[in-house]
């Protein structure tokens, strides 16, 4: 379509099309075939509200994976290496890799920012995608096969404690006449060093008041690789075949150290320990489409995956052989979907579908305590858990007007859950509906001032791990002929979990400025019911003689939250044209949001749902020195200290938390460039404690780590 113009500009005056044919035509048609849009644009022309950010916020900072580059993101937080929204707890925020669920396993933290993209996030679910997403969903779409040769090879040596650790990628791609080949491998190490401090009172081995304080250091290393190989066959000008690999592995290791000090007489310590392992994770898709006519598309998926780990942890007394854990994990899954979209108008789609899921789960592991079996009827026994998954969807969307488009959308699923052990089968069915709408309207012809609106319906599937009834015996109190405390409970599954129902509803004012900046501002509000949470109480159970404190995941309560999300980026001159020259190369983003959720069964105040913060704020920018091919910024993300009142006699306290990232890159040429980057630069000191009505409690005092990198990317 754009080799017509494309030849006519490269006419000498005089010849061919009249000069005085006005240029500008040509110009339009040039620019709208050969320009590729914006993270902004993709995002102001999508159906439903969503976040887009590719290669150019990806490569700023040098980071070595791709959860350094979520906790940056406006509304989403980092706890333990999983991605959160809206301030709520894991298993609220849908991981997807390329519109699929991310598979069991999937280590974010270790994929490699040069295998990814864009990073794609909504607020709400769709229906052609997995409803479970109450607080919305992630989507990571690896890198495509190129259309060209590509040959780029990124470097990197970083340092958090100890000694420098080294990483690599490397991406190889080609195009062999109706096939698109690409291959990237990452390799990498880590090495971290963590320090804490831990203080205890609580009732003793004898059953008396006692109290201990333990500085912990642990040292944490280890070393892996992933890759993400694809293949795009074109088999004719209608039908494409792509093939998709990901495979990850890695070998870790951590230690952990404790100094005592102020123990009294017979309190319950941690041990010194030593644990390594291994984690694999291998994923196969394929994708077959065929567009019949201008009008007719079928899609077609398929995809199996594999994974596993392996774990073996040795604990220390007096320099002695205490407990010796071993055991493995493996998870497989089989998926299936499809979907048929037909065009019934110029702006007007309907699609249907459907989506199969098979996971399970297997689970040995083995304990002994001075060399003896610690739970003999349990240990080195099988335990597992299924789950079965069919999903059927009908979506409609529909630019009524200019100004008016629309998104309708329905998804029925059914979900059987099973979990075996020790000869006991416990079976749940549960069915889903979970509609969708999400409307749209542009309040000028060109779409730069938007409304956007949702009602949806979503859920929050029990994690296979929480259904497996396999206990496991509190560290500090081990011998299971002993009471326990409240404070350090035995913990098991629950194979009766039912699935979290929520009712969404989302609201928001985008405007997008002339000069690719935009500013938002929103709400949400969500209504759950069976909230699953984990309660101890004090229990008769198999493994002991005496009664012990139990942890396990119930669905407790009702609950709802709500919060208000505020968003703004763009060039420092368009946002702030007071304090700015609109010529200056500066970039600036910033976003804060305020949270509160309410669960019924707890009375107040703090009965808010587990890890949500009342509020957190990110403030960055990125600054191109004149004359000069640098480019560096920085960014903070900040979350002040909250109480969480959990049960009616347990809380939860934990301080304020920031994370401040640095970058500068020097382009030496189109070719080259240098990065060097600092996470978590100055880090803080941050602390949990858990408060009992009784009057006992603990304590983690945590030390801060930065992590300081170079990066050189080179295109061969």
């Amino acid at each position: 379509m754009a080799a017509g113009p494309a030849g006519a500009q490269d006419l000498p005056p005089g010849v061919g099309e009249p000069q005085q044919r006005p240029a500008g035509a040509k110009l339009d048609r040039v620019e709208i075939t050969s320009s590729r849009q914006g993270d902004t644009d993709l995002r102001r022309k999508a159906t439903v509200a969503k976040q887009i950010y590719g290669r150019e916020e990806m490569d700023k900072y040098g980071d070595t994976n791709v959860a350094d580059v979520l906790k940056r993101l406006p509304g989403v937080d980092l706890a333990g290496g999983a991605p959160r929204m809206r301030g709520l707890g894991a298993g609220y925020t849908l991981i997807l890799i390329n519109g699929d669920p991310a598979p069991p396993g999937f280590q974010l933290d270790q994929l490699s920012p040069a295998q990814v993209e864009r990073i794609e996030v909504t607020k709400g679910p769709t229906a052609d995608q997995s409803a479970q997403a109450v607080a919305g969903a992630i989507n990571i779409i690896l890198k495509d096969a190129p259309r060209v040769t590509q040959r780029d090879l990124r470097l990197g040596v970083g340092y958090s404690a100890v000694r420098p650790t080294p990483s690599a990628t490397f991406t190889f791609g080609e195009t062999l006449g109706p096939l698109a080949l690409s291959l990237p491998v990452s390799a990498f190490e880590w090495r971290s060093q963590n320090e804490a401090t831990l203080a205890r009172t609580m009732p003793g081995t004898d059953g008396k008041p006692a109290s201990s304080v333990q500085h912990q250091l642990q040292p944490v290393w280890g070393h892996g690789f992933n890759s993400a190989p694809r293949v795009n066959w074109r088999l004719s000008d209608e039908e494409t075949l792509s093939l998709q690999g990901f495979a990850q592995r890695g070998n870790w290791n951590n230690r952990q150290l404790y100094r005592n000090e102020a123990v009294t007489p017979n309190a319950s310590i941690d041990d010194d320990a030593y644990s390594h392992g291994i984690w694999q994770n291998l994923r196969a898709n394929a994708q077959y489409v065929n567009r019949f006519s201008d009008s007719q598309r079928v899609e077609l998926k398929a995809g199996a995956g594999d994974s596993k780990s392996i774990f073996d942890t040795q604990t220390y007394r007096a320099g002695a052989d205490q407990r010796h854990t071993v055991g493995n994990n493996h998870d497989r899954s089989l998926t299936q979907a499809g979907k048929y979209a037909q065009l019934l108008g110029d702006a007007h789609s309907l699609t249907l579908g459907w989506d199969l899921e098979w996971r399970k789960r297997n689970e040995e592991r083995t304990v002994t305590e001075l060399g003896r079996p610690q739970l003999p009827e349990f240990d080195g026994q099988p335990f597992g858990a299924r789950i079965q998954r069919q999903a059927l969807f009908v979506q409609d969307e529909w630019e009524l007007s200019p100004q008016w488009s629309t998104y309708l959308g329905l998804r029925g699923e059914r979900i059987a859950t099973e979990s075996v052990g020790l000869g006991e089968e416990v079976r749940n069915t549960s069915r889903v509906i979970t509609p969708v709408w999400h409307l749209n309207y542009k309040l000028d012809a060109k779409g730069r001032d938007l409304i956007r609106a949702s009602l949806t319906r979503s859920y929050k599937a029990p994690d296979l791990n929480a259904l497996l009834a396999r206990p496991a015996l509190s560290s500090l109190f081990p011998d299971a002929g002993m009471a326990n405390t409240e404070l350090a409970p035995d913990r098991v599954g629950n194979p009766g979990l039912k699935p979290e129902l929520a009712t969404g509803l989302d609201i928001a004012f985008e405007k997008y400025l002339a000069g690719g900046g935009m500013i938002s501002v929103g709400g949400f509000y969500r209504h759950m019911n069976e909230l699953i949470r984990s309660v101890t109480t004090l229990e008769t159970v198999s493994w002991s003689p005496v009664q012990r404190y139990v942890s396990r995941p119930v669905n407790f309560s009702k609950a709802e939250s709500m919060g208000l999300e505020l968003e703004m980026k763009g060039r420092a001159g368009e946002l702030l044209p007071a304090l700015f020259d609109p010529k200056l190369a500066l970039n600036l983003r910033a976003a804060l949001n305020f949270y509160h959720s309410r669960v019924d069964a707890v009375l107040g105040p703090n009965n808010r749902l587990d890890s949500q913060q009342p509020w957190s704020a990110n403030l960055g920018f990125d600054y191109r020195v004149s004359g000069l091919p640098l480019n560096m910024g920085a960014s903070l993300a900040y979350t002040p200290g909250y109480a969480t009142q959990q049960t009616a006699v347990q809380a939860l306290e934990i301080t304020r938390t920031r994370s401040l990232d640095m970058f500068a890159q020097w382009a030496f040429s189109r070719q080259l460039s240098l990065r060097v980057s600092a996470n978590n630069f100055a880090p803080v000191q941050t602390r949990s404690a858990t408060l009992l009505a009784s009057g006992y409690g603990s304590t983690s005092t945590r030390e801060g780590r930065g992590w300081f990198g170079v990066n050189l990317e080179v295109k061969l």
